[in-house]
Formats: structure tokens, sequence, C-alpha cells
């Protein structure tokens, strides 16, 4: 709802002849975080994570379906005690197994989440040295359903964004 209030607002001010003088601009920081190297590598180091993630659930899983092989079979051959520890420690075992996977999922989210926001916190700075340096009036960010129509005369910051940025990680 406030990005469509921005885009509407933005696009109310670039209707109106009082700001025919203004530079307006707009950024897709998604494309931007997706097309930096930092992102890029983010995103790399992210997955590389969920794969080691994988293999451990794999593995984890594997003592998991043995545990459970183990007691179909021996099931008609244990006394009620042996029986009712072996499912015990069957559901212990499918309660770590579940534990680590949501873990894992959580674990992955945070960390993505937190290296966006460093990166977007960056992003944002050269964003207002643009602006600054540009003398924008106004920089909107660019966003799937976001802006609606934009005229040629307003600037596309993104890829200068994306350069800049690549260029003050070096």
């Amino acid at each position: 709802m406030k990005k469509m209030t921005i885009a509407l607002v933005a696009l109310l001010l670039l209707s109106t002849s009082a700001f025919a003088a203004n530079k307006l601009a707009y950024v897709d920081l998604q494309k931007a975080l997706n097309l930096s190297k930092a992102g890029a590598q983010a995103k790399t180091e992210i997955a590389d994570l969920a794969k080691q993630y994988e293999t451990e659930f794999k593995i984890q899983q594997g003592d998991f379906l043995k545990l459970k092989g183990e007691l179909e079979k021996q099931a008609a051959l244990l006394s009620d005690t042996a029986k009712q520890e072996k499912i015990k420690e069957y559901q212990q075992s499918a309660e770590a197994l579940q534990k680590f996977q949501q873990d894992a999922q959580r674990k992955l989210q945070q960390e993505d989440g937190k290296r966006t926001q460093e990166i977007l916190k960056e992003l944002s700075e050269i964003l207002q040295k643009f602006g600054k340096d540009g003398k924008y009036s106004m920089i909107v960010e660019r966003s799937e359903g976001g802006l609606v129509f934009v005229s040629e005369d307003v600037d596309d910051l993104t890829e200068k964004l994306i350069k800049a940025y690549d260029e003050s990680k070096k």
C-alpha cells in the first residue's frame, strides 16, 4: 500500500506543471540487488549454506529412516517395554529432524534478510549521493506493479547504481 501511495504521488508530481523543471528519477532496487556483484555473491553464499543444511538434513533423515526400518522389523520380536523404548526413540528422532529443518529454514531466512538489508543500506547511501550530486527532486523505487507510466525525461538510475555500488566494493 505504501509503495502504491508513493507511486501515485510521483505520478501526480509528474503531471503538474509546477514540477516540470525538477529532475525526477527512478531505480529498480530489486534489480540492483540481484545484479550487483555483492548481491550475486550473497545469493551464491546463501545457496551454498542451503546445500550444507540439505546435506546435513539428508544424513539425519537417513538415520531416521534406518531407525524406522529397525522398528518395523523388530516390532513383533520386542517386548512391550523394549518396543515402547524404540517408539520413544523414533518419535524423538522425528522431532529432532523436524526441528533441524525448521531451524535451518529460519537461519537461512535470517542470513538472507541480514545480507539484503546491508546491501540495501549501502545502495541507499549511493542513491542519496546521486540525488544530491544530480540535483534530483525525487528518486522513487520502481517495484513490480509500482510505476505505471514513466516519461522518457525521467532518469532510470538502476544501471548507474549497480556500477557505482560494484566500484565502491573494490
